[in-house]
């Protein structure tokens, strides 16, 4: 493209940052990097009253979280940029007067007049062509009552510009090239195209992103557990996982491949593969897109966001070894799991050998009188091993299954419940090597009282 590609993100401070915003971040974050272009972040904060910095913040927090960082804003030592730690964002509730000098041009031209305490913008009177990237061309015609008076609000009555003008003037003064944003603002659209030629210039490229849905089709509202970015970073999703699966919602690479990484995303995406239909969310494809993200994660990483969250938990690993601490996480690692379960599954690491948390129906299971007796026989099988190892661990309970006459079972659950509490969980054999011979012993030990 010779045009420099500019595109922005413009979403209003209303205490969340929803999934379909960050979704419309992502594709222009994407867009621009796969042109090398510029990443835009600007506030619509006009409405004073409503918006605040807490606001704000929850918006920067999101787009951090997902590594959607943008390139450009005030300068530094502006006031606008200083209280938020970086470049920009550009925020409207400080640009006011850009707009008051953009009203001043639409009265010199006759465009602008005022009405009942207003400032109106004179409409055209013909229907609106929309060229749009997704969508095609759309022609917006005039409705009943707009044929009879088509002019519409600049300035309320209040002072206070609407969100056309500062939007029109913004993307203006910001050489925007091209506006990517969702399927709902198309109806705004007419209205923009017809305010950016009253100031003598040609619209950017326009392309209209399909609606995320729920899974039964309706629209998510801030309600919807789904809609908050931030609950996916408290529930444990990895940001690679979130973003690798927004960017699936509404585009697809040509060989339909779903696992992407950020380079691989910055590589192929294009409006050209994306869909006009809604995209339905389906949580089940966002958790395996987990999963297959923790896979590839270095693993120093998994450990300190996993330890982030059990000490959010309320597990303390501070009096463990790093090694330790690794080495429990690890048996994790490959099960699937949202980070915010790590706690429920990984929690006997953590427990003190006479204290580890016993899932009651286990209990009942496991404490019957057939499970002294093999707990003491494990026991002897596991202390003469030269090497607490899994796969010397895996070898001694199943040539012990078979010199009893037992299913291999018959062993793994006792064993398994007598280290953990429970009956489902790690690879007993690596646990068992991460616990030690020593723990091991001791937790047999405490439930071999029991009996």
């Amino acid at each position: 493209m010779s045009q420099p590609i500019r595109v922005r993100f413009a979403p209003s401070p209303t205490g969340y940052l929803h999934i379909g915003g960050a979704r419309t971040a992502l594709f222009n974050w994407l867009f621009a990097r796969h042109h090398r272009g510029a990443f835009i972040l600007r506030i619509e904060d006009t409405d004073t009253q409503r918006n605040s910095q807490e606001a704000i913040d929850v918006i920067l927090k999101g787009l951090r979280w997902l590594g959607l960082n943008w390139d450009e804003g005030p300068i530094s030592g502006d006031t606008s940029g200083a209280s938020l730690g970086e470049c920009g964002p550009y925020l409207q509730s400080r640009r006011g007067e850009n707009y008051r000098r953009r009203i001043e041009e639409l009265r010199d031209k006759g465009l602008a007049y005022d009405r009942d305490g207003a400032v109106y913008f004179r409409m055209t009177r013909e229907p609106v062509t929309i060229p749009d990237l997704i969508i095609g061309d759309v022609v917006r015609p005039l409705t009943d009552r707009e044929v009879l008076d088509p002019d519409w609000v600049l300035v309320r009555s209040d002072g206070m510009p609407v969100f056309h003008l500062v939007n029109v003037v913004d993307d203006l003064e910001m050489r925007i090239s091209h506006v990517i944003r969702g399927e709902d603002h198309l109806a705004n659209t007419a209205k923009h195209i017809a305010l950016f030629r009253a100031f003598g210039v040609e619209p950017p490229h326009y392309a209209h992103i399909p609606l995320i849905l729920n899974p039964d089709g309706s629209k998510m509202s801030k309600r919807d557990h789904g809609a908050h970015v931030t609950n996916y970073l408290d529930d444990g999703f990895t940001p690679e996982a979130v973003l690798n699966y927004l960017a699936l919602l509404g585009w697809a690479p040509s060989d339909g491949k779903e696992f992407l990484s950020i380079s691989e995303l910055v590589e192929r995406f294009g409006l050209d593969r994306v869909n006009r239909s809604p995209a339905k969310f389906d949580t089940k494809k966002l958790e395996a897109l987990h999963f297959e993200h923790t896979r590839i994660q270095e693993p120093r990483c998994f450990v300190q966001t996993g330890v982030t969250f059990l000490n959010r938990a309320g597990i303390m690993t501070s009096g463990f070894s790093d090694e330790y601490i690794a080495a429990a996480l690890g048996t994790a690692r490959e099960k699937g799991k949202l980070f915010k379960e790590l706690a429920g599954f990984v929690d006997f690491y953590f427990a003190a050998d006479d204290a580890v948390p016993m899932d009651p129906e286990a209990r009942v299971k496991v404490l019957i009188p057939t499970a002294g007796p093999i707990l003491e026989k494990l026991l002897g099988a596991f202390m003469v091993l030269p090497d607490f190892t899994a796969i010397a661990l895996e070898g001694a309970l199943k040539a012990l299954a078979v010199e009893l006459g037992v299913k291999v079972g018959a062993l793994v659950q006792p064993c398994r419940f007598a280290c953990t509490g429970k009956l489902v969980g790690p690879s007993l054999y690596h646990l068992l090597e991460v616990l030690g011979r020593e723990k091991v012993a001791r937790r047999f030990a405490v439930v071999r009282a029991l009996l």
